[in-house]
């Protein structure tokens, strides 16, 4: 066999290689959205992910601060040097802010924290790459959901930490296909419309900015999407300095 034919057989089995992996990435891929979408019909609000809160005895309690959102702010730990506060967190993965806003009663107003703290938005912008004809009624139905999310929880007498929706770090080569560029875009779109909700007591903590000079940087994020420990760390830090400046007696 030449050293020509040899390198073409190569080639071309090196290539054969590349083309199984990716396809089993996008068959993985696809067979997670599937098992999500039937997960949802089952659940469509996620109640079963949590129990239900109890209210609190708010005349001796300490305040109570209540995470509110998808997978980011479920993952989103408790300030170890807040004791004085309770921190109760109703993150759930996967979940839009259509779904964050029908479980708002059932999750959050019976607690009746005083402050909460609001990460959703980014579960219903990466579908604009799937569904790229509908990009602009996504981006109008986030923005009332959250919208509307913000206006409960003022009624309820709460102080309102609204977070921009985090910025996305490197999108790995097997989930590209279904990504756009697009989905960075109506991130900025989202997070430009909640700082024009920042009003008593809605205060605007922008993640986005903190986070944004670190988005590739190594030990911030552990994926796409999510935050890892140290990423937290950073939130955590500026909103030790939030907190600490309420006055919620």
């Amino acid at each position: 066999m030449s050293t020509k034919l040899g390198l073409v057989l190569l080639t071309l089995a090196i290539a054969l290689i590349v083309s199984i992996v990716l396809n089993w990435a996008l068959f993985a891929r696809a067979k997670q959205y599937y098992i999500e979408a039937n997960r949802v019909h089952l659940d469509p609000l996620g109640l079963s992910e949590k129990p239900p809160l109890i209210s609190p005895d708010h005349s001796t309690a300490k305040p109570v601060v209540a995470f509110l959102g998808d997978s980011r702010a479920a993952m989103w730990p408790s300030p170890p040097t807040l004791t004085q506060f309770e921190f109760v967190n109703r993150g759930i993965g996967g979940q839009s802010s259509a779904q964050a806003l029908l479980r708002f009663d059932y999750d959050i107003s019976l607690a009746r924290p005083n402050v909460i703290i609001i990460q959703i938005g980014v579960n219903d912008l990466k579908n604009i790459p799937i569904l790229p004809e509908c990009k602009q009624d996504i981006v109008a139905n986030c923005k009332h959901n959250i919208e509307q999310i913000v206006s409960k929880s003022s009624k309820m007498g709460a102080t309102v930490i609204l977070t921009t929706i985090f910025p996305v770090s490197t999108v790995p080569l097997a989930r590209r296909p279904f990504w756009s560029p697009e989905v960075d875009r109506a991130i900025e779109e989202i997070n430009a419309f909640l700082g024009t909700l920042e009003a008593p007591p809605v205060i605007i903590f922008d993640a986005y900015t903190l986070l944004a000079p670190q988005r590739t940087a190594p030990g911030i994020y552990a994926d796409e999407l999510h935050l890892d420990a140290a990423g937290y760390e950073m939130l955590n830090d500026e909103l030790a300095r939030v907190l600490a400046q309420l006055d919620l007696k």
